[in-house]
């Protein structure tokens, strides 16, 4: 019987030799998608405007080096380490995102750059993932010793969270605020938080929320001008008419790569929070299909990761993970397609970056960390089960000599 299974488990095939190997590819396969697309969104404005069609390619490539090291360091540290690490990583974060609202660089009436010797960081883009670290340990530990989870008492972590939201806000970038405040809140959610929590919780953001909007007009124009975007399509509704006529141009299979107009000054930013629609208006829509397909597919496999993981502070983190940069992409494409107002939230591995494309590559090399060491506990566990088997056939075969004799 036992050679039976063996010989059926054989015969069996799977396109991937695991979950973290279709993670890698499809991670990569998305890396090479983006880099291909930057170039091609932006070597027309780099040009007219640095005299170089490829000064955002040098720079993405940059990017993408020191993204390689973060995911490198992300693969080989343990995640447990993270989780010891935590507390002077959540406290230099919230002082950088401090220094930036003092000496940060302004651009177009914001603040969210630390500059260093020519070198850019984002501080927001880090809080992402240190406030899903930061929930993910406080999950764990609640979740472990069987304590309920609760959302401000005594739960301080999630005031941190709140505070990082607020500095951000601050600079201001509500799309990144969203993004920091709302992954912990769904952690908790899974964790455990009463229904009632919840929805007080939800109440009060959306509070909050309305109250942002009316004090700030933009904001509350950006909402109005979502319901029909050409009634000011010179105007707030511009970036969405032409990232929609960008997208609707594209055809079946269309324009081909560098052939895209809406990058000729028709579509603002189309390099980075609305590269998606460039790449749609070259590739047409199969090529949409096929970058759905691949988000999709990383969301599944990164889910039976979160699931495997050896404990419940992987299983969290992982979670966290897939939730930042699945959440993100889907915000991305619905704003890309005129159904969420413009928020300046990126398309992970796709969109132009430096810090967000970092950090996106650490929380993959995270995530395939925790993949490891799920796979390690699993094989551990069956050969811990093989083995007791053995014993017991063992035993059951002594009994059995001992009754016949």
């Amino acid at each position: 019987m036992e050679r039976q299974e063996a010989a059926e488990d054989k015969g069996k095939k799977s396109f991937w030799v695991s979950d973290m190997e279709a993670v890698l590819a499809i991670f990569i396969v998305l890396l090479v998608f983006g880099s291909i697309n930057v170039f091609s969104s932006s070597f027309i404005l780099a040009e007219t405007t640095f005299g170089t069609p490829y000064f955002f390619l040098q720079r993405q490539l940059f990017n993408l080096a020191a993204g390689f090291f973060c995911f490198f360091l992300g693969c080989r540290v343990n995640y447990h380490r993270w989780r010891a690490w935590i507390v002077p990583v959540v406290i230099i974060t919230i002082l950088s995102l401090i220094a930036v609202l003092l000496v940060g660089a302004e651009v177009n009436g914001s603040k969210r750059w630390l500059g260093t010797a020519g070198f850019q960081i984002q501080p927001a883009e880090i809080a992402k993932l240190v406030s899903l670290m930061l929930i993910s340990a406080y999950a764990a530990y609640r979740v472990r010793n069987d304590k309920p989870i609760d959302i401000l008492f005594p739960n301080p972590q999630y005031l941190l969270v709140l505070f990082m939201g607020l500095l951000i806000e601050l600079e201001p970038d509500g799309g990144t605020m969203f993004i920091v405040i709302s992954v912990p809140f769904m952690l908790l959610c899974i964790a455990g938080l009463q229904k009632t929590k919840v929805l007080a919780t939800v109440a009060v953001f959306a509070v909050a929320g309305t109250a942002l909007s009316i004090l700030q007009p933009y904001r509350l124009a950006r909402l109005k001008v979502l319901l029909d975007p050409w009634a000011d399509s010179q105007g707030i509704g511009y970036q969405t008419v032409q990232s929609l006529s960008a997208i609707g141009s594209g055809g079946l299979t269309g324009m081909g790569l560098g052939m895209g107009v809406s990058k000729y000054s028709y579509l603002p930013e189309a390099h980075t929070d609305f590269a998606f629609a460039i790449f749609s208006q070259e590739t047409g829509f199969l090529g949409v299909i096929l970058v759905l397909v691949l988000y999709s597919a990383f969301t599944v496999y990164g889910a039976r990761i979160a699931n495997a993981a050896s404990d419940a502070y992987g299983q969290f983190l992982a979670t966290g993970i897939l939730l930042l940069i699945s959440g993100q992409a889907v915000i991305n494409l619905l704003m890309v397609g005129g159904l969420l107002p413009v928020i300046g939230v990126p398309l992970p591995f796709i969109s132009y970056g430096g810090t967000s494309l970092m950090i996106s590559m650490a929380s993959v090399g995270i995530l395939l960390n925790i993949g490891q060491h799920g796979t390690g506990a699993s094989n551990r566990s069956k050969l811990r089960e093989a083995l007791e088997r053995d014993v017991a056939k063992k035993k059951a075969e002594r009994h059995l000599r001992l009754v016949k004799k």
